[in-house]
């Protein structure tokens, strides 16, 4: 198996799996609670699903030949507060992905090493993958917390629920040794 390709293919898995439990986080919320910020440093959750898009596009758009942070994107106002609805924030969220997964889907193996530019600064497309493989998970991770806090205790969990954790790998460890990514189980669990 080519390692490149490989490592393609797991990024690709390791995102799909993030986007979901960014979306199963969301959709546990009323529409008012993606607008609330606890305090003036504070980014609401609709807030930081623009700036994760405005990444996004600027990141992937044109990937292999412009420079990542594009003349176009105003990274302040994607932290500035505007009136929008929920499917307008989701609307958002898929613009981003979409541009993420058309960039990645449409990368070669033999890409990965070729020097990408973000803010001038060179890198390879490898590093610049693993720089968002790092970047959109932390942010995720804010918007499952916040989300989780919101809901005050009325919350569905994402990963392996409090106090299950004995049945959860007595589960595991009754099956086979197998090779496989283990975003596979856990993103059918999240897209049912």
């Amino acid at each position: 198996m080519d390692i490149n390709q490989h490592y393609l293919d797991s990024v690709k898995k390791q995102m799909h799996y993030y986007k979901a439990i960014g979306e199963k986080a969301i959709e546990q919320l009323e529409p008012n609670q993606l607008f609330i910020a606890t305090n003036e440093a504070s980014n609401s959750i609709a807030t930081i699903i623009k700036h994760l898009s405005g990444n996004m596009l600027s990141r992937w758009t044109d990937f292999l030949t412009t420079d990542g942070e594009k003349e176009w994107r105003i990274r302040d106002m994607e932290f500035e507060k505007e009136e929008q609805t929920k499917d307008e924030v989701l609307a958002t969220w898929n613009t981003g992905w979409n541009c993420f997964f058309e960039a990645i889907d449409s990368l070669l193996p033999e890409q990965l090493l070729q020097i990408i530019y973000i803010r001038n600064e060179g890198q390879t497309a490898m590093d610049a993958i693993n720089r968002q493989l790092a970047h959109y998970p932390y942010h995720i991770g804010q918007i499952v917390l916040y989300a989780k806090q919101l809901k005050q205790g009325d919350w569905e969990s994402l990963s392996i629920p409090q106090n299950k954790s004995v049945s959860y790998n007595a589960d595991k460890f009754a099956q086979e040794k197998r090779i496989k990514n283990f975003t596979g189980d856990e993103l059918k669990k999240l897209n049912k």
